[in-house]
């Protein structure tokens, strides 16, 4: 939704302002109305939804009016409305993505018997069969830059050195290799289909 496009029509309506004394009721009035699309404007960008940013505008209007300082100049009015804002935003995220909690002794008390490291091990060996017939399926040299590059950890020069080709070599290897690999990798999974 463009800037432009944003329901301004409901964020015109003014705050109580009973708290606010008299003698400046008529500059806060004028405070609120500059500062309001810019407000709006700024929590609509870092929400991103038009109802939620109208109840913050709201609520950050209504934390400055409940705690105004007559005080200040225009200029630490509006730096302290931003710090309210900010705040009220990072209150806000805060809020939403509150994980719950809980302790590893409340879920041991509870029931839970810990991770089932055996159907890791079960799990990885299977994977490592898997692999080990996808490379030994695949042409040497594709298997060759597999085997530096993954298992090795060599860098591309590294693998260039090792192979004795060249570094645009080895990047046109592997991603070759990669794609054959993904293709053999249906061929075994189908075979091992077959075979349960």
């Amino acid at each position: 939704m463009e800037r432009s496009e944003i329901p301004m029509q409901t964020m015109w309506a003014e705050p109580p302002l009973e708290e606010v004394p008299m003698d400046t009721q008529q500059e806060f009035q004028q405070f609120y109305q500059e500062n309001l699309g810019l407000i709006y404007r700024y929590v609509f960008n870092q929400v991103g939804n038009g109802e939620e940013a109208e109840d913050l505008t709201s609520q950050i209007f209504l934390n400055v009016v409940s705690r105004i300082d007559h005080e200040r100049s225009r200029l630490s009015m509006k730096k302290w409305l931003y710090l309210i804002v900010r705040s009220t935003i990072a209150d806000y995220w805060r809020a939403r993505y509150r994980l719950p909690k809980s302790s590893l002794d409340a879920m041991l008390e509870a029931g839970w018997e810990g991770p089932a490291e055996v159907d890791v091990i079960a799990s990885s060996s299977g994977a490592e069969e898997r692999v080990g017939r996808i490379l030994q399926a695949l042409p040497e040299k594709y298997r060759e830059v597999l085997k530096c590059r993954f298992l090795l950890k060599l860098s591309v020069k590294a693998t260039a050195l090792h192979m004795g080709v060249t570094e645009a070599n080895v990047k046109v290897l592997q991603f070759r290799a990669l794609k054959r690999a993904a293709d053999l990798e249906q061929v075994v999974t189908e075979q091992e289909d077959r075979a349960l």
